[in-house]
């Protein structure tokens, strides 16, 4: 299990992390999100050792991470951290190698990898020749080429296409089923909702919210959404008696609640007391009833009742860097003495 204990970090004024505290257990993926400058970057670079914190701990199975550790991570920057004029195959190869693999190990896994993320015809292409989507997911295959047991990813979905995010998502999917543990942010929160799970929601370096899916969607009022072939002043008459006041249905046209002809969508909170029967009797006497159903928040509508707004900055912007692995080779140099 990966844990982050009360970590704290401070840059002069801006306070990043605030007694963050959150894990992540084995063989599970983990959706991590929270608005620009919340604090996911910050606290990735301090379990990667690229950074250290004010206060708090990082450990892995109740063990400080070390460099051993951390060498076998398998991490994806969210900037472009591949170095653009070497080829794809030995490239790949380097880095496995910078991870202990053998040569003969370090090309079979490169090998493997650019087959399975559709890379095979780009070996012996420069980075820098290929589409941003394509050096995506080169900087995929070089978090995975080492086999890690840990993969921590900030924002690998940027850039891809719909068939580029499904590969990618697959294999996420079955590093988790062989074992491995996945940590990634991402704004995408519908692909979160989809594949992570658990979910920690960051907001100004404090965790705000967090567990899984199911869990976080669970709230205390139930909403419920109904389409009635009637207009919306006859429903809300219709319904009013019960206590319940309608309003109109946002999602209506969309692929969750597709509009019918003269049909219209409400929601509404169900009021203590009020039996589902006695709202469908109800409904039923304004028009025909297409459909009645509970509707639970998504991810992105829980995102923003909890995220505080106008967030402050992360930490200040680094230097640009030369490969994948420059500041984090340096660090681990610097913790392995």
């Amino acid at each position: 299990m990966l844990r982050i204990d009360s970590l704290n970090k401070t840059f002069g004024e801006i306070r990043a992390l605030r007694d963050l505290s959150f894990h992540v257990n084995k063989g599970e993926i983990f959706g991590f999100v929270g608005s620009n400058g919340a604090g996911k970057t910050t606290a990735m670079r301090i379990t990667l050792g690229v950074m250290t914190a004010d206060s708090g701990a990082v450990t892995w199975d109740n063990m400080p991470m070390t460099f051993e550790t951390r060498r076998s991570i398998g991490y994806m920057p969210e900037e472009r951290g591949l170095y653009p004029r070497m080829p794809v195959g030995p490239q790949l190869e380097y880095l496995a190698r910078l991870h202990g693999l053998e040569k003969d190990a370090a090309h079979s896994a490169m090998m493997y990898w650019t087959d399975r993320l559709g890379l095979a015809h780009r070996r012996s292409d420069n980075v820098q020749k290929l589409s941003l989507g394509n050096q995506q997911r080169v900087q995929l295959a070089a978090a995975l080429v080492h086999d890690p047991f840990l993969m921590v990813l900030d924002e690998p979905f940027s850039g891809l296409d719909p068939v580029a995010v499904d590969v990618m998502s697959t294999v996420l999917r079955d590093k988790v089923t062989s074992g491995a543990t996945v940590i990634f942010s991402s704004h995408q929160l519908d692909l979160v909702e989809r594949l992570c799970d658990r979910v920690g929601i960051i907001s100004q370096g404090r965790m705000v919210a967090e567990g899984t899916i199911n869990e976080l969607r669970t709230t205390d009022i139930t909403r419920y959404t109904l389409a009635v072939s009637a207009s919306l002043p006859a429903i809300a008459e219709a319904l009013r008696p019960l206590g319940i006041t309608v309003e109109p249905d946002p999602l209506a046209g969309t692929a969750e609640a597709p509009n019918r002809p003269g049909t219209t969508r409400v929601v509404f909170a169900q009021p203590n007391g009020a039996d589902d029967q006695a709202v469908l009797r109800a409904a039923l006497a304004a028009g025909s009833v297409h459909e009645f159903a509970p509707r639970r928040p998504h991810l992105a509508d829980l995102f923003k009742d909890v995220v505080v707004t106008d967030p402050a900055p992360e930490e200040p912007q680094s230097p640009p860097r030369k490969g994948l692995f420059g500041t984090l080779a340096r660090s681990s140099r610097k913790g392995h003495r």
